[in-house]
């Protein structure tokens, strides 16, 4: 374990930091499979895992616990950002315990007076901030990492269902792909929405980019066609291709008489653009 620097007046933590070169070491042993992952950690999240340990551990000792917690919500949101394997961080902080006390073990055996450590409490207090710390980092992590997950389900969600203004009162709501269940909810909310904010007169539904709809999403879209139609806003439907007309038409459905369809979006451009 290499030659330890020691004094008798040394404190806890001036052992530790008088060795803390040797404490790397045993620590890099401790950590197996993180080890070689120390410089790829630190290039893609700029964290460092060496300093970092360093940091935690004077932490510990010196019973920072607000400090404790707040370097744990920080490493969390670091490792959340960047899509670190949690497993890694896990293994390094277990390695970080495992090599505490190895050092600390060493100190008593150089320490001339044993009798003066509570050994029990040591290992409370040392065990527990490592559980605080932990503790502190999984939720930090959860929380900022549903945070994401949640800002790019929205992004996406506006992404599918994009409507775009052509004049102060004529939208374009351009769908591609299949509308399903939750397509379809999304629709509903996000056209809902942006007729009462725009105040969107008229809102032109291009379909031609739609693969597929069941039955029952058509029923459902009829229903958000007649919701716009409450709030004052005219649907114009285009690009309807031939699978979905014949649905519509061995269904029975009737679109309500305010709404206007054309064969093709360029149609409802012309159109809207030249009045």
């Amino acid at each position: 374990m290499g030659n330890f620097t020691y004094e008798e007046s040394f404190q806890f933590k001036e052992f530790f930091e008088e060795n803390s070169q040797i404490f790397k070491n045993m620590l890099l042993k401790e950590a197996v499979n993180v080890k070689d992952k120390i410089e790829e950690i630190l290039r893609i999240g700029n964290i460092d895992l060496v300093n970092n340990a360093h940091t935690l551990v004077i932490f510990i000792i010196d019973e920072k616990d607000k400090e404790l917690q707040a370097f744990a919500e920080q490493e969390g949101i670091a490792w959340a950002t960047h899509s670190l394997a949690i497993s890694f961080k896990l293994e390094w902080v277990q390695a970080i315990r495992r090599t505490l006390w190895n050092f600390f073990q060493k100190y008593t055996e150089l320490h001339s007076n044993v009798k003066s450590f509570n050994f029990f409490e040591m290992e409370k207090q040392i065990n527990n901030r490592v559980d605080y710390f932990l503790n502190s980092f999984f939720i930090s992590y959860t929380t900022y990492k549903d945070s994401l997950i949640k800002a790019q389900r929205e992004l996406v969600e506006n992404l599918s269902v994009p409507i775009i203004p052509i004049t102060p009162t004529v939208c374009i709501l351009p769908l591609i792909g299949a509308i399903d269940a939750d397509r379809t909810e999304i629709i509903e909310d996000k056209m809902l929405t942006e007729i009462s904010e725009k105040r969107i007169q008229t809102l032109i539904m291009d379909l031609s980019g739609v693969a597929e709809i069941s039955s029952d999403h058509i029923y459902r879209m009829i229903q958000i066609i007649d919701g716009a139609s409450l709030m004052g806003c005219k649907t114009v439907i285009t690009g309807l291709r031939k699978e979905v007309v014949r649905k519509i038409t061995h269904l029975g459905i009737k679109l309500d008489e305010d709404v206007k369809t054309l064969g093709t979006l360029q149609q409802a451009l012309r159109e809207y653009f030249s009045k």
